[in-house]
């Protein structure tokens, strides 16, 4: 096996994980909405998650760990990603804004802040903001 063999095979994984991180937050209020199910369709194609591995993840979603990026931009990217699930849910409970902090605990950022970046984070998401800007705002929030 040569080195980027071991690179693609990495990646592929931290993908499904992430998108098992997603189907988990899908799943949070016991269904997928259609809404849901049409941003994991788009999700699992911008991933490279192939037809089989997502049947096998909507399945088996807890078995996966929730591998956190090395860096924050990659970090702030896949809480877009969770929060844009969490949008598409309508944010029904606490139980839904509990999760989404627990996964943004699993990406590496701060438990003593987590809930602030939770907040922010729905905020500019309910506010339809780019990804450019939500990153922005979130890099603001995270470093002074």
């Amino acid at each position: 096996m040569s080195f980027s063999d071991l690179f693609s095979s990495g990646f592929t994984t931290r993908n499904q994980d992430h998108f098992a991180s997603i189907v988990r937050v899908a799943f949070s209020d016991g269904i997928i909405s259609q809404e849901e199910k049409a941003f994991l369709d788009r999700l699992s194609q911008k991933l490279n998650i192939s037809k089989e591995r997502y049947a096998t993840i909507l399945k088996d979603y807890k078995s996966h760990p929730i591998n956190p990026p090395a860096f924050l931009e990659k970090r702030i990217e896949r809480l877009y990603d969770l929060t844009l699930m969490v949008r598409a849910d309508k944010i029904k409970d606490a139980h839904d804004v509990k999760l989404l902090t627990k996964l943004a605990i699993g990406l590496g950022f701060q438990t003593e802040i987590a809930s602030k970046v939770v907040s922010t984070s729905i905020r500019l998401v309910s506010n339809a903001v780019n990804f450019d800007t939500f990153k922005k705002e979130m890099i603001a929030l995270l470093l002074f």
